[in-house]
């Protein structure tokens, strides 16, 4: 069966199907973060803590502001990621990067000496799958 093209864009189902169209493209594109991934997140003065499981195609930016009332801060960083990219950049209260790092990489690393205060720390998850665990604390 053929179907016939509406009459004209302003069809009230031409807007429908477009919607439809753009609502089942955005969604397949995105997965995030969900309840079972059981996101943790500790967030004190000069200490964060970072952990998230089954990850599975994850895309999403966390951004998170920390208060680290030292200069510099040890970064620890144990993960098993089976396949995606997940990275950390932390910035000091001034806004300098002091530590940027592949998640998957793990052990204990340092920042570089940046200024005290609201330190930002994001996480970027590029179709990530596995698990994430990472600790700042300052030294």
């Amino acid at each position: 069966m053929l179907m016939k093209p509406p009459s004209s864009t302003s069809s009230p189902r031409y807007y429908l199907l477009t919607a439809a169209l753009l609502v089942m493209g955005c969604s397949a594109s995105s997965n995030l973060i969900g309840p079972e991934n059981q996101l943790e997140v500790n967030n004190e003065p000069d200490t964060f803590q970072w952990q998230v499981s089954a990850l599975s195609a994850v895309t999403q930016t966390l951004t998170y502001s920390w208060v680290n009332n030292g200069t510099a801060a040890n970064v620890n960083q144990s993960s098993s990621l089976g396949s995606g990219s997940a990275d950390l950049q932390i910035l000091d209260a001034g806004g300098v990067e002091v530590y940027v790092g592949d998640l998957t990489q793990n052990g204990t690393f340092q920042t570089r000496t940046g200024a005290q205060g609201s330190w930002t720390v994001t996480v970027t998850l590029t179709k990530a799958n596995g698990t994430l665990n990472f600790r700042l604390q300052k030294p």
